[in-house]
């Protein structure tokens, strides 16, 4: 079965296969394990090891983009919000149910987020400290230029969060070129081609030593996170007695843990651009198979991203979401089975360890599959 969704994605044999042993997450050689995967991931982010962490955390991607929000935000400050569609909607949750003031700024559907607009908002409102960012929101397929926003809100003194839970790995960043960034998140997966059940964010130490106490949350705390990895004692800091450097603070899913350790030798052997071509490929492959078939993409072609492609839903009585999902299951494709766009849509992954001629075979499934249901009107309204 081919996993074309956001994620989980569809991962190498190899990788799955290093899920089969059994691991104690205290034990001085997973200790290594575990030490040697955040090492490994840093320099992705652009960091450097004397000036940047990273913090891992159970869990998915929201957890971390949380976390972040928590340890650099103070309660009750104001946070610069583009509303880029349905994960930058999530990151306002969570961060008004933290307690910070979010400031939406709207931005038009499928328009990618305007520096001037970020800058607007920044100077007609001093009181906002830091800014957002969405690097890629799968709920449109669209790619923010997030390097370009961020060192137009630097140049105005203010301090950025950026969600790169469906970016990293793939679009390029580098968390030393950008001063103002406080905190890069993203996860296990996707990119990454591993497993999820980890998050993770790379972030500034010095950042992490100013922003004591914000969270409010000790399982969300990055700055204890990176206390309790670095082995640093820190006043007031709580410890336990795990606190050495290279252990985890909470138990860890151990085996996800081991299965990115072999995703990274994937990984590194093709770096950010190889794995950003293959996906490139796997999208154009996918967007100009469906316009063949008369789908409507949602994205016009020049704002497309290479990571997820919505599709249009069918302007035909006939059409029906999960009869479309089960028929290309049944042929050994799977896809997202709801709609999060404002009119409806299918969405399909283009990440994954999936090739271009993965792609093609999906769209001759599809084919086959609305021919099946007596799609006459393949059309639809784009989002």
């Amino acid at each position: 079965m081919k996993l074309l969704i956001p994620g989980p994605v569809t991962t190498h044999p190899s990788v799955r296969a290093a899920m089969a042993e059994d691991y104690a997450p205290w034990d001085n050689d997973f200790r290594a394990i575990y030490a040697r995967v955040y090492r490994r991931l840093l320099p992705i982010a652009g960091g450097a090891p004397d000036r940047h962490a990273v913090l891992p955390l159970q869990g998915c991607g929201h957890f971390a983009v949380e976390a972040a929000i928590r340890t650099f935000v103070p309660k009750g400050a104001k946070l610069l919000l583009p509303m880029t569609g349905a994960y930058a909607d999530r990151a306002a949750r969570l961060a008004e149910e933290a307690g910070r003031t979010v400031v939406r700024l709207p931005v038009p559907a499928r328009t990618r987020t305007s520096v001037e607009a970020v800058t607007a908002a920044l100077e007609a409102d001093p009181a906002i400290g830091h800014v957002a960012l969405v690097y890629s929101e799968t709920g449109s397929g669209i790619i923010h230029d997030v390097p370009a926003i961020a060192a137009a809100v630097g140049r105005l003194g203010r301090r950025v969060l950026v969600d790169a839970v469906s970016a990293f790995g793939i679009l390029p960043f580098d968390i030393s070129a950008l001063d103002m960034v406080d905190a890069i998140s993203f996860t296990s997966n996707k990119g990454l081609e591993a497993l999820p059940g980890m998050s993770f964010t790379v972030a500034p130490i010095e950042r992490l030593d100013a922003c004591r106490g914000n969270a409010g949350s000790w399982s969300l705390d990055l700055s204890d996170v990176y206390d309790h990895q670095s082995g640093a004692a820190t006043p007031g800091a709580r410890r336990n007695t795990r606190s050495v450097p290279g252990a985890a603070r909470f138990t860890p899913p151990a085996q996800v843990v081991a299965a990115l350790d072999v995703a990274l030798d994937r990984y590194e052997a093709v770096g950010q651009a190889g794995r950003l071509a293959r996906y490139t490929a796997n999208m154009r492959t996918f967007y100009d198979g469906i316009v063949a078939l008369g789908l409507t993409p949602c994205l016009p072609a020049h704002v497309q991203g290479p990571i997820i492609v919505n599709v249009a839903a069918p302007a035909d009585p006939a059409w029906d979401l999960q009869r479309f999902v089960d028929g290309l299951k049944a042929r050994g494709f799977l896809i997202s089975n709801f709609y999060n766009t404002p009119e409806p849509s299918f969405r399909v992954g283009c990440i994954g360890a999936i090739e271009p001629a993965d792609m093609a075979a999906a769209v001759r499934a599809m084919d086959a599959v609305l021919r099946d249901m007596g799609i006459k009107e393949r059309a639809g309204t784009p989002s």
